[in-house]
């Protein structure tokens, strides 16, 4: 079978099969065999040919569950970033942040989304990462796990995709400048994926976050 035929081709040729004359030669010839009577060569033949073209017609397993992550891609500075959608509870635009005294570089502020006060950090800062020319800045995209949540900052949001694991590879953190404790693996496209869950575990900003509720 020519695998580089055009889909539209194969699909119009799986139309034009005669399914119902294909149930009708296969029934026809399991009546023959039930009766002890063996199939002429030209039957045969066209069992044979029947079979062939409902196996070919059968449609591709579906993906295995699990193979793909759901992902938030999002840019800061002028890179690639993505976390689990699991973890992302919304976007929020970036609105009346409110610096606050005597805390780590890494925590810029916090906001009030809907009553709730919000700490947002800047994972530049967090990873050591150097300023790669101006940012915006003005989305936040709120991370939760248990009762864990605070926000980070982001230039823009990509959007919501599936990538599948096999194509997130592991890295050396040199390579991405993010320690390999945050980091879940970089695509062939050099799309960083982070690990969401250790960023909410992590004991500096879980602890400093705590301390401020």
């Amino acid at each position: 079978m020519n695998s580089n035929r055009p889909a539209s081709e194969n699909s119009e040729k799986t139309a034009a099969i005669d399914w119902r004359g294909i149930e009708r030669r296969l029934e026809a010839a399991r009546i023959a065999i039930e009766h002890g009577r063996a199939p002429s060569a030209e039957q045969a033949r066209q069992i044979l040919k029947a079979r062939a073209l409902a196996l070919a017609a059968e449609p591709l397993p579906a993906e295995a569950p699990g193979e793909c992550i759901e992902i938030v891609e999002f840019v800061l500075a002028h890179e690639r970033y993505a976390l689990e959608s699991r973890y992302v509870r919304e976007v929020h635009p970036l609105e009346n942040l409110t610096p606050l005294p005597c805390v780590p570089r890494f925590v810029l502020g916090i906001v009030n989304l809907r009553g709730e006060i919000l700490v947002v950090i800047d994972l530049k800062t967090f990873f050591d990462l150097p300023a790669k020319g101006l940012t915006d800045l003005d989305k936040v995209v709120v991370l939760h796990s248990g009762n864990m949540i605070f926000g980070v900052l982001a230039d823009a949001i990509v959007g919501v995709r599936h990538v599948p694991l096999a194509d997130i590879q592991p890295a050396l953190p040199t390579l991405t400048g993010i320690r390999g404790d945050y980091l879940q693996g970089v695509t062939a496209g050099r799309l960083v994926v982070l690990d969401a869950g250790k960023l909410l575990a992590d004991e500096g900003i879980a602890g400093k976050i705590l301390s401020m509720s």
